[in-house]
Protein backbone atom coordinates (compact mmCIF):
# COMPACT_ATOMS: atom_id res chain seq x y z
CA UNK A 1 0.00 0.00 0.00
CA UNK A 2 1.37 3.39 -0.94
CA UNK A 3 0.75 6.69 0.76
CA UNK A 4 0.52 9.85 -1.30
CA UNK A 5 0.38 13.47 -0.28
CA UNK A 6 -2.20 15.96 -1.38
CA UNK A 7 -1.19 19.64 -1.17
CA UNK A 8 -2.39 21.81 1.65
CA UNK A 9 -5.71 23.38 0.76
CA UNK A 10 -6.78 26.96 1.39
CA UNK A 11 -3.17 28.11 1.45
CA UNK A 12 -4.14 31.76 1.41
CA UNK A 13 -5.98 31.39 4.71
CA UNK A 14 -3.24 29.55 6.63
CA UNK A 15 -1.57 32.72 7.83
CA UNK A 16 -4.81 34.04 9.26
CA UNK A 17 -5.53 30.72 10.95
CA UNK A 18 -2.07 30.64 12.50
CA UNK A 19 -2.57 34.11 13.91
CA UNK A 20 -5.85 33.06 15.46
CA UNK A 21 -4.25 29.92 16.86
CA UNK A 22 -1.81 32.09 18.81
CA UNK A 23 -4.78 33.34 20.82
CA UNK A 24 -5.98 29.84 21.53
CA UNK A 25 -9.29 29.91 19.64
CA UNK A 26 -8.21 27.57 16.87
CA UNK A 27 -7.24 23.94 17.35
CA UNK A 28 -6.96 21.13 14.85
CA UNK A 29 -8.97 17.94 14.57
CA UNK A 30 -7.76 14.68 13.05
CA UNK A 31 -10.47 12.52 11.49
CA UNK A 32 -9.98 8.82 10.76
CA UNK A 33 -12.30 7.12 8.30
CA UNK A 34 -13.23 4.03 6.33
CA UNK A 35 -12.13 4.23 2.70
CA UNK A 36 -14.37 1.71 0.92
CA UNK A 37 -16.39 4.68 -0.38
CA UNK A 38 -15.32 8.23 -1.16
CA UNK A 39 -13.10 8.88 1.82
CA UNK A 40 -9.36 9.07 1.13
CA UNK A 41 -7.94 8.56 4.62
CA UNK A 42 -7.05 10.96 7.44
CA UNK A 43 -8.34 14.53 7.38
CA UNK A 44 -6.85 17.49 9.26
CA UNK A 45 -9.51 20.08 9.98
CA UNK A 46 -9.45 23.46 11.69
CA UNK A 47 -11.83 23.86 14.65
CA UNK A 48 -12.84 27.16 16.22
CA UNK A 49 -13.15 26.46 19.94
CA UNK A 50 -15.16 29.64 20.49
CA UNK A 51 -17.85 29.23 17.84
CA UNK A 52 -17.74 25.43 17.70
CA UNK A 53 -17.39 25.27 13.94
CA UNK A 54 -15.17 23.19 11.70
CA UNK A 55 -13.66 24.70 8.56
CA UNK A 56 -15.25 22.78 5.65
CA UNK A 57 -12.06 22.46 3.60
CA UNK A 58 -9.33 20.28 5.11
CA UNK A 59 -5.88 21.61 5.86
CA UNK A 60 -4.49 18.25 4.73
CA UNK A 61 -5.69 14.92 3.42
CA UNK A 62 -3.37 12.02 4.16
CA UNK A 63 -4.17 9.08 1.92
CA UNK A 64 -4.38 5.78 3.76
CA UNK A 65 -6.43 2.59 3.68
CA UNK A 66 -9.12 2.41 6.39
CA UNK A 67 -7.37 4.54 9.06
CA UNK A 68 -10.21 3.82 11.47
CA UNK A 69 -8.52 4.49 14.84
CA UNK A 70 -6.00 7.18 15.74
CA UNK A 71 -3.62 7.13 18.72
CA UNK A 72 -1.64 10.24 19.64
CA UNK A 73 1.59 10.18 21.61
CA UNK A 74 1.72 12.14 24.85
CA UNK A 75 3.63 15.03 23.24
CA UNK A 76 1.34 14.88 20.18
CA UNK A 77 4.24 14.65 17.78
CA UNK A 78 3.48 11.09 16.73
CA UNK A 79 0.32 9.52 15.42
CA UNK A 80 -0.25 5.78 15.25
CA UNK A 81 -2.98 4.61 12.90
CA UNK A 82 -4.61 1.21 12.52
CA UNK A 83 -5.40 0.28 8.92
CA UNK A 84 -8.53 -1.81 9.40
CA UNK A 85 -8.04 -4.11 6.43
CA UNK A 86 -9.20 -7.69 6.02
CA UNK A 87 -10.94 -10.26 3.86
CA UNK A 88 -12.98 -8.83 0.99
CA UNK A 89 -11.19 -5.47 0.97
CA UNK A 90 -8.69 -3.95 -1.45
CA UNK A 91 -5.94 -4.71 1.06
CA UNK A 92 -6.58 -7.95 2.93
CA UNK A 93 -3.69 -7.43 5.39
CA UNK A 94 -4.20 -5.69 8.73
CA UNK A 95 -1.57 -3.00 9.25
CA UNK A 96 -0.59 -0.21 11.60
CA UNK A 97 1.19 2.98 10.55
CA UNK A 98 3.43 5.46 12.35
CA UNK A 99 3.16 9.12 11.32
CA UNK A 100 5.08 12.15 12.50
CA UNK A 101 3.32 15.43 13.30
CA UNK A 102 5.32 18.56 12.62
CA UNK A 103 5.42 20.51 15.91
CA UNK A 104 4.91 23.86 14.11
CA UNK A 105 2.57 23.08 11.23
CA UNK A 106 0.92 19.79 12.34
CA UNK A 107 1.71 18.40 8.89
CA UNK A 108 1.45 14.59 8.84
CA UNK A 109 4.26 12.50 7.34
CA UNK A 110 4.61 8.73 7.09
CA UNK A 111 7.36 7.19 9.22
CA UNK A 112 6.71 3.51 8.51
CA UNK A 113 4.13 0.73 8.54
CA UNK A 114 4.05 -2.89 9.73
CA UNK A 115 1.61 -5.81 9.56
CA UNK A 116 -0.47 -6.54 12.66
CA UNK A 117 -0.58 -10.30 11.92
CA UNK A 118 -4.35 -10.19 12.19
CA UNK A 119 -7.41 -8.87 10.38
CA UNK A 120 -9.44 -5.71 10.95
CA UNK A 121 -7.26 -3.99 13.58
CA UNK A 122 -9.83 -1.73 15.17
CA UNK A 123 -8.12 -0.07 18.15
CA UNK A 124 -4.68 0.70 19.53
CA UNK A 125 -3.11 2.33 22.57
CA UNK A 126 0.37 3.13 23.83
CA UNK A 127 2.02 1.59 26.86
CA UNK A 128 2.56 4.08 29.67
CA UNK A 129 6.23 4.44 28.76
CA UNK A 130 5.33 4.63 25.03
CA UNK A 131 7.73 1.78 24.16
CA UNK A 132 4.96 -0.39 22.68
CA UNK A 133 1.76 -0.03 20.72
CA UNK A 134 -0.96 -2.50 21.74
CA UNK A 135 -3.20 -3.35 18.79
CA UNK A 136 -6.64 -4.97 18.90
CA UNK A 137 -7.10 -7.18 15.83
CA UNK A 138 -10.87 -7.52 15.83
CA UNK A 139 -11.04 -10.23 13.15
CA UNK A 140 -14.57 -10.11 11.73
CA UNK A 141 -14.51 -13.70 10.49
CA UNK A 142 -14.40 -16.70 12.80
CA UNK A 143 -11.22 -17.77 11.02
CA UNK A 144 -8.74 -16.47 11.99
CA UNK A 145 -10.69 -14.46 14.58
CA UNK A 146 -9.26 -11.70 16.73
CA UNK A 147 -6.04 -11.21 18.65
CA UNK A 148 -3.94 -8.80 20.68
CA UNK A 149 -0.69 -7.74 19.01
CA UNK A 150 2.30 -6.08 20.69
CA UNK A 151 4.26 -3.74 18.42
CA UNK A 152 7.54 -2.27 19.72
CA UNK A 153 8.42 1.36 18.89
CA UNK A 154 12.01 2.54 18.59
CA UNK A 155 13.39 5.93 19.66
CA UNK A 156 12.74 7.38 16.19
CA UNK A 157 9.06 6.50 16.36
CA UNK A 158 9.40 3.60 13.93
CA UNK A 159 7.18 0.58 14.45
CA UNK A 160 8.96 -2.75 14.72
CA UNK A 161 7.53 -6.14 13.69
CA UNK A 162 5.01 -7.70 16.09
CA UNK A 163 6.83 -9.54 18.88
CA UNK A 164 3.91 -10.97 20.87
CA UNK A 165 0.45 -12.23 19.99
CA UNK A 166 -2.35 -13.33 22.27
CA UNK A 167 -5.74 -14.85 21.47
CA UNK A 168 -8.55 -15.98 23.73
CA UNK A 169 -11.17 -18.74 23.70
CA UNK A 170 -14.57 -17.43 22.65
CA UNK A 171 -17.81 -17.74 24.61
CA UNK A 172 -19.74 -19.00 21.53
CA UNK A 173 -22.92 -17.67 23.12
CA UNK A 174 -23.96 -15.79 20.00
CA UNK A 175 -23.45 -18.09 16.98
CA UNK A 176 -23.18 -15.16 14.58
CA UNK A 177 -20.77 -12.92 16.49
CA UNK A 178 -18.98 -14.96 19.14
CA UNK A 179 -17.61 -18.07 17.46
CA UNK A 180 -14.07 -16.76 17.91
CA UNK A 181 -12.16 -14.06 19.76
CA UNK A 182 -12.84 -10.45 18.73
CA UNK A 183 -10.51 -8.13 20.62
CA UNK A 184 -12.14 -4.71 20.44
CA UNK A 185 -9.83 -2.55 22.54
CA UNK A 186 -6.64 -2.69 24.60
CA UNK A 187 -5.84 -0.10 27.29
CA UNK A 188 -3.28 0.31 30.07
CA UNK A 189 -4.04 0.97 33.71
CA UNK A 190 -3.35 4.53 34.92
CA UNK A 191 -0.15 3.41 36.65
CA UNK A 192 1.01 1.60 33.50
CA UNK A 193 1.52 -1.72 35.30
CA UNK A 194 -1.37 -3.64 33.73
CA UNK A 195 -3.02 -3.97 30.32
CA UNK A 196 -6.69 -4.78 29.74
CA UNK A 197 -8.01 -6.35 26.53
CA UNK A 198 -11.79 -6.23 26.02
CA UNK A 199 -12.80 -9.23 23.92
CA UNK A 200 -16.30 -9.06 22.43
CA UNK A 201 -16.11 -12.69 21.33
CA UNK A 202 -15.16 -14.00 24.76
CA UNK A 203 -17.41 -11.89 27.03
CA UNK A 204 -14.32 -11.14 29.10
CA UNK A 205 -11.77 -8.45 29.84
CA UNK A 206 -8.37 -10.13 29.83
CA UNK A 207 -5.78 -8.77 32.23
CA UNK A 208 -2.01 -8.75 31.69
CA UNK A 209 0.92 -7.58 33.75
CA UNK A 210 3.17 -5.21 31.85
CA UNK A 211 6.77 -6.26 32.49
CA UNK A 212 9.16 -5.33 29.65
CA UNK A 213 12.20 -5.64 31.94
CA UNK A 214 11.64 -9.40 32.24
CA UNK A 215 11.24 -9.94 28.50
CA UNK A 216 11.28 -6.98 26.06
CA UNK A 217 9.88 -9.13 23.24
CA UNK A 218 7.02 -10.48 25.37
CA UNK A 219 6.20 -7.67 27.82
CA UNK A 220 2.70 -8.96 28.63
CA UNK A 221 2.17 -11.77 31.14
CA UNK A 222 -1.25 -13.08 32.17
CA UNK A 223 -2.26 -11.62 35.53
CA UNK A 224 -3.91 -13.49 38.39
CA UNK A 225 -6.87 -13.44 38.02
CA UNK A 226 -6.39 -13.48 34.26
CA UNK A 227 -9.75 -12.03 33.27
CA UNK A 228 -12.95 -10.28 34.34
CA UNK A 229 -16.09 -12.22 33.45
CA UNK A 230 -18.95 -10.29 31.82
CA UNK A 231 -22.53 -11.52 31.28
CA UNK A 232 -23.01 -14.12 28.55
CA UNK A 233 -23.58 -12.51 25.16
CA UNK A 234 -22.79 -8.99 26.39
CA UNK A 235 -19.85 -8.34 24.04
CA UNK A 236 -17.41 -6.00 25.87
CA UNK A 237 -16.12 -3.18 23.65
CA UNK A 238 -14.31 -0.18 25.17
CA UNK A 239 -12.84 0.40 28.64
CA UNK A 240 -12.09 3.83 30.10
CA UNK A 241 -10.39 4.64 33.40
CA UNK A 242 -11.64 7.55 35.50
CA UNK A 243 -9.67 10.75 35.89
CA UNK A 244 -8.54 9.77 39.41
CA UNK A 245 -7.69 6.20 38.33
CA UNK A 246 -9.91 4.63 40.99
CA UNK A 247 -12.71 3.48 38.68
CA UNK A 248 -13.25 2.18 35.15
CA UNK A 249 -16.18 2.26 32.75
CA UNK A 250 -16.94 -0.40 30.15
CA UNK A 251 -19.39 -0.43 27.27
CA UNK A 252 -20.81 -3.79 26.18
CA UNK A 253 -21.76 -3.59 22.53
CA UNK A 254 -24.20 -6.46 22.23
CA UNK A 255 -26.16 -5.96 25.45
CA UNK A 256 -25.96 -2.14 25.33
CA UNK A 257 -24.82 -1.64 28.90
CA UNK A 258 -22.25 0.42 30.75
CA UNK A 259 -20.46 -1.22 33.67
CA UNK A 260 -18.77 0.64 36.51
CA UNK A 261 -15.78 -0.97 38.23
CA UNK A 262 -13.66 -0.10 41.23
CA UNK A 263 -10.01 -0.41 40.27
CA UNK A 264 -6.93 -1.25 42.35
CA UNK A 265 -3.70 -3.11 41.62
CA UNK A 266 -4.76 -4.77 38.40
CA UNK A 267 -8.21 -5.83 39.59
CA UNK A 268 -11.61 -4.61 38.42
CA UNK A 269 -14.51 -5.17 40.80
CA UNK A 270 -17.99 -4.47 39.48
CA UNK A 271 -19.88 -1.75 41.29
CA UNK A 272 -22.74 -0.91 38.93
CA UNK A 273 -24.36 -1.97 35.64
CA UNK A 274 -26.72 0.31 33.71
CA UNK A 275 -28.94 -0.47 30.75
CA UNK A 276 -28.68 1.87 27.79
CA UNK A 277 -31.67 0.46 25.92
CA UNK A 278 -34.09 -0.44 28.77
CA UNK A 279 -35.36 -3.70 27.28
CA UNK A 280 -35.74 -2.25 23.80
CA UNK A 281 -35.42 -4.56 20.77
CA UNK A 282 -32.08 -5.85 19.51
CA UNK A 283 -31.82 -3.20 16.80
CA UNK A 284 -31.55 -0.56 19.54
CA UNK A 285 -28.61 -2.28 21.20
CA UNK A 286 -25.20 -1.29 19.88
CA UNK A 287 -23.19 0.48 22.57
CA UNK A 288 -20.04 2.10 21.28
CA UNK A 289 -17.71 4.82 22.45
CA UNK A 290 -17.20 6.02 26.02
CA UNK A 291 -15.46 9.24 27.07
CA UNK A 292 -15.36 11.46 30.15
CA UNK A 293 -15.44 15.25 30.33
CA UNK A 294 -12.10 17.02 30.82
CA UNK A 295 -12.94 17.69 34.48
CA UNK A 296 -13.91 14.05 35.11
CA UNK A 297 -17.41 14.96 36.32
CA UNK A 298 -19.47 13.51 33.44
CA UNK A 299 -19.45 10.37 31.31
CA UNK A 300 -20.70 10.15 27.72
CA UNK A 301 -21.65 6.91 25.94
CA UNK A 302 -22.86 6.34 22.39
CA UNK A 303 -25.56 3.83 21.54
CA UNK A 304 -25.89 3.11 17.85
CA UNK A 305 -28.28 0.77 16.00
CA UNK A 306 -31.70 2.35 15.66
CA UNK A 307 -31.25 4.29 18.90
CA UNK A 308 -28.49 6.64 17.67
CA UNK A 309 -28.12 8.49 20.98
CA UNK A 310 -25.50 9.95 23.24
CA UNK A 311 -26.24 9.21 26.89
CA UNK A 312 -24.93 11.61 29.52
CA UNK A 313 -24.17 10.49 33.07
CA UNK A 314 -23.09 12.42 36.15
CA UNK A 315 -20.20 10.73 37.95
CA UNK A 316 -20.41 10.49 41.74
CA UNK A 317 -17.01 11.76 42.92
CA UNK A 318 -17.15 9.61 46.05
CA UNK A 319 -17.65 6.18 44.46
CA UNK A 320 -17.62 6.61 40.67
CA UNK A 321 -21.25 5.55 40.26
CA UNK A 322 -23.28 6.94 37.37
CA UNK A 323 -26.60 8.76 37.25
CA UNK A 324 -28.21 9.29 33.87
CA UNK A 325 -29.05 12.94 33.23
CA UNK A 326 -29.73 13.14 29.49
CA UNK A 327 -30.31 11.29 26.24
CA UNK A 328 -29.55 13.23 23.10
CA UNK A 329 -30.04 12.28 19.46
CA UNK A 330 -26.83 12.27 17.43
CA UNK A 331 -28.71 13.78 14.48
CA UNK A 332 -27.48 10.99 12.23
CA UNK A 333 -26.75 7.30 11.95
CA UNK A 334 -24.16 5.09 13.70
CA UNK A 335 -22.12 7.33 16.03
CA UNK A 336 -18.98 5.20 15.91
CA UNK A 337 -16.88 7.68 17.88
CA UNK A 338 -17.09 11.15 19.39
CA UNK A 339 -14.80 13.65 21.07
CA UNK A 340 -15.16 16.50 23.52
CA UNK A 341 -13.37 19.71 22.57
CA UNK A 342 -10.35 20.55 24.74
CA UNK A 343 -12.23 23.43 26.40
CA UNK A 344 -15.22 21.16 27.14
CA UNK A 345 -17.75 23.43 25.39
CA UNK A 346 -18.56 21.15 22.46
CA UNK A 347 -19.04 17.49 21.59
CA UNK A 348 -18.26 16.29 18.07
CA UNK A 349 -19.77 13.06 16.73
CA UNK A 350 -18.52 10.86 13.88
CA UNK A 351 -21.73 9.51 12.37
CA UNK A 352 -20.30 6.76 10.19
CA UNK A 353 -23.40 5.62 8.31
CA UNK A 354 -24.88 9.07 7.64
CA UNK A 355 -21.48 10.38 6.49
CA UNK A 356 -21.18 13.46 8.68
CA UNK A 357 -19.52 15.04 11.68
CA UNK A 358 -22.07 16.69 13.96
CA UNK A 359 -21.07 19.41 16.43
CA UNK A 360 -23.20 19.83 19.56
CA UNK A 361 -23.12 22.57 22.14
CA UNK A 362 -22.21 21.44 25.68
CA UNK A 363 -22.67 23.09 29.05
CA UNK A 364 -19.49 22.43 31.07
CA UNK A 365 -21.32 23.09 34.34
CA UNK A 366 -24.28 20.73 33.89
CA UNK A 367 -22.66 18.35 31.41
CA UNK A 368 -25.76 18.47 29.21
CA UNK A 369 -25.68 18.66 25.44
CA UNK A 370 -27.46 21.49 23.69
CA UNK A 371 -28.29 22.54 20.16
CA UNK A 372 -26.70 21.29 16.97
CA UNK A 373 -24.20 23.87 15.71
CA UNK A 374 -22.94 22.22 12.55
CA UNK A 375 -23.32 19.14 10.37
CA UNK A 376 -20.26 18.71 8.16
CA UNK A 377 -20.37 16.18 5.34
CA UNK A 378 -17.59 13.60 5.70
CA UNK A 379 -17.63 10.12 4.18
CA UNK A 380 -17.60 7.31 6.77
CA UNK A 381 -15.86 9.10 9.68
CA UNK A 382 -14.71 6.67 12.35
CA UNK A 383 -12.51 8.48 14.90
CA UNK A 384 -11.84 12.02 16.09
CA UNK A 385 -8.71 13.24 17.90
CA UNK A 386 -7.82 16.84 18.76
CA UNK A 387 -4.29 18.19 18.46
CA UNK A 388 -4.11 20.53 21.43
CA UNK A 389 -0.63 21.53 22.46
CA UNK A 390 -0.08 24.32 25.05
Amino acid sequence: MKFKWLPLLMASSIGAMSAQAAFGSEVELLVGSYTQGKSQGIYRLQFDSQSGRLTPEPLQVFKAANPSWLTLSRDQRRLFVVNENGQGQADVVGRVSSLSIDPKTNQLSLVNQVKTLGEEPTHSSLSGDERYLFVANYGVHAEPGGSLAVVPINAQGELQPVTQMSSHPSSRVNPERQMSAHVHSVVSSPDGKFVFASDLGADKIFVYKYDPAANPEHPLVAADPAYVQLPAGSGPRHLLFSKDGKHAYLTTEMSAQVFVFDYADGQLKQRQALELAYGQPAQNRAAGAVHASPDGKFLYVSNRGKANEILVFAINPANGELTEIQRRSVEGDHPREFALSPNGKFLLIANQMSNAIVVLERDPQTGKLGKTLQTLAMDAPSDLKFINRP
